[in-house]
């Protein structure tokens, strides 16, 4: 049965099929989430993987590596989340970063998947409440998901790294989870 949890923690932290990064277009390694995952999945051999990917990528797309040492995970899911910075109202492409995400991990067999606040961090811009109206997408992604998708079971964890971060995804799960 798929279930859909709110945690306060790290993404790359959790036992599960594929962690999702929030990666940039061009799948470097970055800053944030992204820098933690090239640095425990071994920055050499996840550069090597990502540049064999057609970059650049757009927002809202999904692409697949392997974890290499992340021991945790089976696979990296590279999801790019729009800059609200550039694009403020780019809400399709964060709903789509975290839909195509999900499509990634049934295409590869996959049922259980961790991710972070998408477009959260910097990748926030102006928006007053970036983890809220990314766990808003989430919890949207993953509804038309299990809808789509009725006989594919999935464990989703959206993670929440900082305690800012936790209250504005618990209001968003409080308002839009049932």
């Amino acid at each position: 049965m798929s279930k859909l949890s709110l945690i306060h923690g790290s993404c790359a932290d959790q036992n599960v099929d594929a962690i999702v990064n929030a990666a940039n277009g061009y799948l470097f390694a970055g800053g944030g989430i992204c820098g933690v995952i090239f640095s425990k999945a071994g920055l050499k051999e996840l550069k090597d993987a990502c540049s064999r990917h057609n970059t650049p990528l757009s927002d809202g797309e999904a692409v697949i590596t392997p974890s290499f040492k992340l021991t945790n995970a089976k696979a990296i899911i590279h999801a790019v989340g729009p800059n609200f910075g550039q694009t403020p109202d780019a809400f399709d492409k964060l709903f789509d970063a975290y839909y195509n995400s999900l499509g990634v991990l049934k295409d590869n067999g996959y049922h259980s998947i961790s991710f972070p606040l998408i477009s959260s961090g910097i990748f926030g811009g102006s928006l007053l409440e970036p983890a809220y109206e990314s766990a808003r997408q989430c919890i949207k992604a993953y509804n038309k998901f299990t809808k789509d998708f009725p006989g594919y079971d999935v464990d989703v964890l959206l993670c929440a790294f900082g305690s800012g971060e936790m209250l504005q995804a618990q209001e968003a799960f409080d308002e839009n989870y049932v």
